[in-house]
């Protein structure tokens, strides 16, 4: 319930007029697919429980049914949402900038002949009607695909068909217009449903309704000791295509007979069907976002590029001094410079890395390879259970093992999700390690838009503790503890009860007595516990908690010093930061751990003190500052459970990012060019 509070936020922005018009829509776009991965995994997760007959609750003392119900209403109620918010707001407001979709009975003689020739030429050629009777059995149907349920008079006879709406094609097919008439556009569902004779020849098409399908995608590996992870995971990405349903989405006027039919054929309940008197799979609506109408979207920002490929100094750089990004505020090319400094310098001898989601297209990948071609020792680990890039992670490992790096492709019971990378150099004093750990992932493209941070190091303490790491990682290893970092599911969680007990003695001595973290989700009931011991004890607390919060401020006698905001904007919020004042000896750390039981239990994480005294002070009091100074895109979060946004007074608007952005341009502007 928490997540759909958080992705209420989300649509928020798609109904907030403080945003550029087309970055509404892809507010509207990101909160839809949200909802789907939703459906797709927690849902899913629930129903799988509770199709299992699982009798455990949960911390808040609900049963897995009590748990469906609730989630199930709310999430459908969230579909309702989101297809007011395109029909009722964003659609009349696109149309008065020239961005219309044009409905079937609006299609003019030009827009119907255009769209017969685009039906014949493009959609034709992909489509497959498949029928299904007594002779044909029903067809798969894919997850998040749409379809037409197809019913026509064969023979004299009722009979069914499905026809997929083809995704290899765009969903917003392009009209012709003239210059004053903007951008029009048909989806190709209306399209396909138009022309449907077609695929029929001879036979009457009585009608075709509109459906779509969401399944199960949260992977479970079954273990077998017989074969190694990637065959295991593979074979489970084979199975997980038929997972059972969690949402079926059909059309409001589909007949009885139809929706019975479907419902039979699905072998599912009724509890799992909705109908939908809108549009479906409003996530496709992000090609909409992509318009190029600059005038309608967010101004662009140029980020800090602090090294660039080829620049001799980077490891002079770190070796005095630790060095801090702050991205997209600061380039991502800052860290493959990084990289590339690591595969060009022919004083380097080893490079080792954690890969968790990669993109699509990622030039380290190639650059790693390069390196294990030229004779340097390259040892990457790459986590093929990151959920929705298994496929794509199976695929990078292939092609590294190809090229004769040593990869390692995980554990079978814990997901490596720590965000590190280990250079290993051969100088004139002997042999000098260089770090960067992350609190996001190497990949260029959420790197422009997710805010993370990131820490360069060759701290001999820190950079011990990561070749230990990697020798947990790859080899074999009972370590029990770090000298510096904090890492799970080893000591992350007692460590850090130890920097709460800590917080308390101090404030129990009057002394100055501070916790501040911001993450994405807090859920551990074993943390919120000692958090909530901490606030009782005096101690003030500030939480900057993106998504998921099952801790209740604010509470008289338990948690009367804990604040919690979150703030939605722009940019996703992905760093992962802790302050404690520690009785005015401040310490801040940064890391690839949320709060949550997965992370502290079932995953290698990583969190890293920021030992730097400057870098400290600039992540406590300019960044977490803003966060907590924000009255824009901020919510607070009230005892019982709601969200408000922040009230703010006579205080002067502040955007925390927008504030952060600032700071960059102006510390860009005002450095010396050569």
């Amino acid at each position: 319930m928490s997540w759909l509070a958080f992705n209420e936020r989300v649509l928020d922005q798609a109904r907030s007029d403080t945003h550029p018009l087309l970055e509404r829509v892809k507010f509207l776009a990101i909160a839809a697919n949200n909802l789907d991965e939703f459906f797709m995994v927690r849902v899913a997760a629930l129903t799988r429980d509770h199709r299992a007959g699982s009798i455990e609750l949960s911390p808040d003392g609900l049963a897995i049914g009590q748990q469906l119900s609730l989630v199930r209403a709310r999430a459908t109620a969230m579909l309702d949402e989101l297809a007011e918010c395109w029909s009722q707001t964003l659609r009349p407001l696109l149309a008065e900038e020239r961005i219309t979709i044009v409905e079937p009975p609006d299609f003019t003689e030009a827009d119907a002949t255009y769209l017969e020739r685009y039906f014949s030429a493009d959609a034709c050629p992909v489509l497959t009607p498949l029928a299904f009777d007594p002779g044909h059995p029903f067809p798969y149907i894919s997850n998040r695909s749409k379809n037409l349920a197809v019913v026509v008079e064969h023979r004299g006879r009722t009979k069914f068909a499905r026809v997929k709406v083809p995704d290899v094609l765009p969903r917003f097919v392009a009209l012709p217009a003239e210059r004053d008439q903007g951008d029009r556009f048909a989806l190709l569902e209306d399209v396909v449903r138009q022309y449907l004779s077609q695929l029929f020849p001879g036979v009457t098409v009585v009608s075709a309704h509109l459906f779509r399908v969401l399944r199960d995608t949260d992977l479970v590996v079954a273990h077998d000791e017989t074969e190694d992870l990637m065959a295991m995971v593979d074979r489970s990405l084979k199975e997980q295509r038929r997972g059972a349903l969690s949402l079926l989405e059909v059309e409001d006027g589909i007949p009885s007979r139809v929706l019975d039919t479907l419902i039979e054929n699905f072998e599912i309940g009724r509890r799992v069907v909705v109908r939908s008197a809108a549009r479906m799979g409003l996530a496709d609506w992000i090609a909409l976002a992509r318009l190029r109408r600059p005038g309608l979207k967010d101004r662009p920002f140029a980020p800090t590029v602090q090294w660039r490929r080829g620049e001799p100094e980077i490891f002079d750089e770190i070796k005095y001094r630790d060095q801090l990004v702050h991205h997209p505020f600061d380039s991502f090319t800052t860290v493959e410079a990084f990289v590339d400094a690591a595969v060009d310098d022919p004083d380097v001898v080893a490079i080792k890395m954690t890969l968790y989601r990669i993109g699509s297209n990622s030039p380290l990948v190639d650059r790693l390879i390069t390196a294990a071609h030229r004779g340097k020792q390259v040892a990457v680990l790459v986590e093929l259970k990151a959920r929705f890039d298994e496929r794509s992670n199976i695929e990078w490992a292939t092609r590294l093992e190809d090229a004769g790096v040593h990869v390692v492709h995980g554990f079978q019971d814990l997901k490596t999700h720590c965000k590190i990378c280990l250079v290993v150099r051969q100088e004139g004093d002997g042999v000098r390690r260089y770090v960067h750990v992350a609190t996001g992932n190497y990949n260029r493209v959420t790197a422009h838009v997710y805010t993370d941070i990131g820490l360069f190091t060759a701290n001999p303490r820190i950079v011990a503790d990561v070749s230990e790491l990697f020798n947990y990682l790859t080899g074999y290893s009972n370590q029990t503890d770090y000298r510096e970092l904090l890492v799970a599911p080893i000591a992350l969680r007692r460590r850090f009860a130890k920097l709460v007990a800590r917080e308390i003695a101090h404030a129990r001595r009057g002394e100055p007595a501070r916790i501040i973290i911001k993450c994405n989700a807090l859920c551990d009931p074993g943390i919120i516990r000692q958090l909530y011991r901490a606030s009782q004890a005096g101690v003030t607390i500030d939480l900057i908690i993106r998504g998921i919060c099952a801790l209740r401020p604010g509470v008289p006698g338990v948690s009367d010093n804990i604040r919690v905001r979150s703030i939605v904007g722009r940019l996703l919020e992905h760093s992962r930061i802790w302050h404690f004042e520690n009785g005015g000896k401040p310490e801040t750390y940064i890391g690839s751990a949320d709060l949550m039981e997965r992370n502290l239990n079932t995953r290698v994480e990583v969190v890293c003190p920021v030992l730097d005294p400057g870098i400290g002070e600039y992540i406590r009091y300019v960044v977490l500052e803003a966060y907590l100074r924000d009255n824009v895109r901020a919510t607070t979060l009230n005892s019982d459970g709601i969200y408000e946004p922040v009230d703010a007074g006579d205080s002067p608007p502040l955007d925390a990012q927008t504030l952060l952005m600032s700071r960059k341009q102006r510390e860009r502007l005002a450095r010396p060019t050569s």
